[in-house]
């Protein structure tokens, strides 16, 4: 079977296995002893509430006939493979992995990933499940913009460098998730990041710059918030 047939079929539905329509499992005990949709709900709740990169998204959602509700469009569940969250565009849901999101900080992070996802999806005519150069260029922006590839990331992963680091990262993680959503091979996710990298990686909207910490997201979110006065004070 090639990589496009696969992606039609399984639509990355093998990483949440929860919301899979051909075998739909329950949340597992353990999940459900422990109190991680809880938590992982609690999460959430601080990271809309909080993260400037998250109200940024929001907001601009909004603007773009796209507004969010968090009982409507925000999900805790099971996730399989190295899956942290995911965007599902047939229920406009974000879902976030309750069993690999221990922590705010990388509530805060996935949830700007997956809402940029969700972002790309509401401003343009985007089609993630059958045209591999979209999913492409939104897993190019997520990378960039959420925050996935900063310095203390990183440096966690024992990977370091001077020149054009942020891109070379960006290049990696849009890379191996592509390969994880699709099932698509190293090679054809690599020449569909290729073909359309420079133009996705220079279009930072709605951010107006790379917000590489929360320092440069609050910047970035007051100015977006600035967005228009000027004129509507005319």
């Amino acid at each position: 079977m090639d990589d496009d047939k696969s992606a039609k079929d399984d639509h990355g539905y093998h990483l949440f296995p929860e919301r899979n329509p051909r075998n739909p499992r329950k949340e597992p005990f353990l999940s459900r002893l422990y109190g991680l949709k809880t938590r992982c709900n609690a999460r959430v709740k601080i990271a809309l509430e909080t993260s400037p990169h998250v109200r940024l998204l929001l907001d601009a959602m909004s603007r773009a006939g796209c507004t969010a509700y968090r009982d409507r469009h925000f999900a805790c569940e099971e996730c399989a493979g190295e899956a942290g969250g995911g965007f599902d565009t047939a229920t406009s849901q974000i879902v976030m992995c309750q069993n690999k999101i221990n922590h705010q900080k990388i509530m805060n992070q996935m949830l700007t990933h997956e809402l940029i996802h969700a972002y790309d999806h509401c401003r343009a005519q985007v089609d993630f499940l059958g045209n591999i150069q979209h999913l492409a260029c939104t897993e190019i922006r997520a990378a960039s913009l959420s925050g996935d590839c900063s310095l203390s990331n990183e440096m966690l992963r024992f990977r370091f460098g001077i020149k054009q680091h942020h891109q070379t990262c960006v290049r990696d993680r849009a890379v191996r998730s592509i390969m994880a959503s699709s099932k698509s091979s190293q090679e054809t996710a690599e020449k569909a990041v290729d073909e359309v990298f420079d133009s996705c990686f220079n279009d930072r909207e709605p951010f107006d710059r790379i917000p590489h910490n929360t320092a440069t997201a609050n910047i970035a979110y007051k100015n977006f918030r600035n967005r228009g006065r000027y004129y509507e004070n005319i």
